[in-house]
């Protein structure tokens, strides 16, 4: 069999320009278009991995702080907890110091109340005596005392010391009318004239007496002369004793009475 080459030369060369022109046309546009496509999977996978690694980051972020909140939320509830046995506890105290007070108070009031009615109680009984006593002497001053109150007065003008004395006497030459006396009891002329006489000895000879009654005086002269007022009577004792006797019950008891002085 005779070959044409002239054939297989032509069949070649057409065969070499249909590869060119597939290799050109067809081959290179698919391989391209497929490099094309594995860079963007390439790409999308790169994109996915990175969004998986950064959602794979914020689930530990988020279960981090999902701990930390946890944590803090233990923490936060034993302190609440330690709070809350802390205030119960000052509470209870609170409470009970305030029973306490209470209760010493009420203890105090009712020592109080104790104290002030006996207190009370004493005071009246004292207050009773003391009128009682008052009473008994009222009934004596109706006697003929007269004689015995000018003898005690002149003794006792007579003990005034010399301050008291001069006292009197400036009194009596600054005052413009007589020396007033004033006496429990109704007193006789003889008495009166003992009385002024023991005036004129002790303070001035040239002095005026004015005689009154005062049924107030218990038992009692009073002289007054000017500004200056001399006293002895049972009433203005008694009433020094009431008075003393209401200072000691108000008092406690602590108050010691003193003698009463027998000038006023």
């Amino acid at each position: 069999m005779q070959i044409d080459w002239l054939t297989v030369v032509a069949q070649i060369v057409n065969f070499l320009v249909l590869v060119w022109l597939l290799q050109r046309f067809l081959y290179r546009p698919i391989i391209r278009a497929m490099a094309r496509r594995e860079e963007r999977i390439a790409t999308r996978l790169a994109e996915a991995q990175a969004a998986r690694e950064a959602a794979e980051a914020d689930a530990d972020r988020v279960r981090e702080q999902q701990e930390a909140l946890e944590a803090r939320r233990e923490e936060m509830l034993g302190e609440a907890r330690r709070e809350v046995a802390a205030l119960r506890a000052r509470l209870e105290a609170d409470i009970e110091a305030e029973i306490e007070a209470k209760r010493r108070t009420w203890n105090a009031h009712l020592q109080d109340e104790r104290e002030a009615f006996t207190a009370r109680l004493r005071q009246r009984a004292g207050h009773q005596v003391i009128d009682i006593v008052g009473r008994v002497l009222r009934d004596y001053a109706g006697s003929d005392l007269g004689g015995q109150l000018a003898a005690t007065f002149a003794d006792r003008l007579a003990a005034l010391d010399a301050g008291e004395r001069d006292k009197l006497k400036r009194a009596a030459e600054r005052a413009e009318g007589p020396a007033r006396l004033d006496s429990g009891i109704a007193l006789k002329p003889g008495t009166r004239s003992r009385i002024t006489r023991a005036i004129h000895e002790c303070v001035g000879r040239e002095i005026e007496v004015a005689y009154h009654e005062d049924d107030a005086l218990i038992l009692g002269i009073r002289l007054t002369i000017g500004e200056q007022t001399v006293e002895w009577s049972a009433a203005r004792f008694l009433h020094r004793l009431e008075t003393t006797l209401d200072e000691v019950i108000e008092g406690g008891g602590r108050h010691r009475p003193s003698p009463a002085p027998a000038t006023g």
